[in-house]
């Protein structure tokens, strides 16, 4: 009995030294990284398979080196302050980054057990493509709210439907456009926004969008919830799923309607200068054409002052955006020349009109042929002469404007027709109107007479 105690120990010895190695191959063999180090020197005393396999360091190039010099290890904390840990929990657990034999930087979650006798057993997992993962995740997902945010804000309508018609999404730009709620909206066929009389359109639409064709600007007319219309500019892409299929559409509408009616009102204006410019240059060809002058010099002058004259009456164009010119402002800006004297010499009267432009142009230039002609030969050629002008405008639109000169040298019916008589006939009967001209001893009487 006496021998039994020693067999059974020394069995027992046996059976634990035989665990242990089968535990020593496991671990050896293990693709999990693990290493045995100690604590106050750090050399490695213990490098397995999965370590070798991760770091690219065979255990005969790692048995004895300080695990972290050689893998270059950066710590959450500090180093100092992990060991404190070590020894007072005798764990720790954390994420490291280790740089490999090839120079690439690992990401692991490692975990530390500090033995008894100073020994720290290291597990290492390899987490370096799963963070990489979630930090491809978190920028897909700040990608996504930043898109989102812009799609939720924009100015633009931004929808989505599905393969049937029916709203899916519907932004802020859709809600301030459209007028519908996104509560109002979504569930809700994309026609609601679509006048009757273009339904025709959404059906065109979709047989496009599922063949997967992209419409890119497409300018129609759309229904706002009170029923008001716009134009609007569409884009419309398909919308795919993960495998490849078309299941609905985008759609992002811009409203174009001011951009529309700011064109329209361009290509008006467009249009009437350009039947202004016509006119104004049939009139300064016909002024042209009419005059006549003894001398080169004279000629100049007298086509220059008529120019003038249409010059100065356009400007008065511009203040009622070329609707046209009142009748006073011709008369005074033609005759201030005449008006800034103390003496008064030129008297004008009579009720405001708003004359067209062409009447206000054959006005001006008739006003100036008078005034020109009275200079040279009439009342304003000496000190006491006066110009009364004065116009009446009757209640079916006729205009009777008089212009009578007193005061000046006696006058005669000039011989043969004078040429600033013929542009004034001229002038006012392309407007259907009439002239007359009376030469009184005391002064030439005109009386104008024209439908405005």
């Amino acid at each position: 009995m006496a021998r039994e105690l020693p067999i059974e120990r020394e069995l027992q010895i046996e059976r634990q030294l035989y665990r242990a190695e089968r535990l020593a191959s496991l671990l050896t063999l293990s693709y999990e990284p693990m290493l045995v180090w100690r604590l106050l020197d750090g050399p490695i005393e213990f490098w397995n398979t999965g370590a070798a396999l991760l770091y690219g360091f065979t255990q005969e190039e790692t048995v004895g080196h300080s695990s972290h010099e050689l893998l270059q290890t950066k710590f959450p904390v500090e180093f100092g302050e992990l060991i404190t840990e070590l020894k007072k929990k005798h764990s720790w657990f954390g994420e490291l980054r280790h740089i490999c034999k090839d120079g690439r930087e690992v990401i692991v979650d490692s975990r530390m057990q500090l033995l008894h006798d100073g020994t720290v057993l290291e597990a290492n997992r390899d987490i370096t493509e799963k963070k990489q993962i979630e930090a491809a995740l978190r920028d897909t997902e700040d990608r996504l709210r930043w898109m989102a945010s812009i799609v939720e804000f924009s100015d633009d309508a931004i929808v989505s439907k599905n393969i049937d018609g029916v709203i899916t999404s519907w932004n802020k730009g859709a809600e301030r456009i459209f007028g519908y709620t996104a509560q109002d909206a979504v569930g809700q066929p994309i026609t609601i926004i679509i006048p009757p009389d273009r339904q025709d359109e959404e059906r065109t639409i979709l047989t496009r969008v599922r063949r997967g064709e992209r419409i890119d600007h497409f300018e129609t007319v759309r229904q706002r919830k009170h029923g008001s219309l716009i134009v609007v500019s569409l884009t419309i892409s398909p919308v795919k799923n993960a495998d490849g299929k078309i299941v609905g559409a985008s759609k992002i509408a811009r409203d174009i309607t001011e951009q529309k009616r700011s064109q329209e009102q361009i290509a008006t204006l467009a249009r009437e200068a350009e039947h202004r410019s016509k006119n104004m240059l049939a009139n300064v060809q016909a002024m042209v054409n009419l005059s006549r002058a003894d001398r080169v010099d004279d000629l100049k002058t007298a086509i220059e002052g008529r120019i003038q004259a249409l010059a100065n009456v356009h400007s008065l164009f511009v203040a009622t955006r070329w609707i046209g010119a009142e009748l006073s402002a011709i008369a005074r800006q033609e005759l201030a020349p005449y008006s800034a004297t103390k003496d008064a010499r030129v008297r004008i009267d009579g009720p405001q009109v708003l004359l067209e432009p062409n009447a206000a142009q054959a006005i001006a230039i008739a006003l100036h042929e008078l005034a020109t002609n009275a200079v040279k030969y009439g009342a304003l050629s000496t000190a006491d002469g006066r110009i009364d002008l004065k116009w009446v405008h009757e209640p079916h639109g006729q205009l009777n404007l008089c212009w009578t000169e007193a005061g000046g040298p006696p006058v005669k019916p000039p011989t043969p027709l004078g040429f600033g008589r013929r542009i004034i006939e001229q002038m006012i009967s392309q407007l259907k109107g009439k002239t007359r001209f009376d030469w009184h001893a005391e002064g030439l009487l005109c009386e104008i007479t024209l439908m405005v």
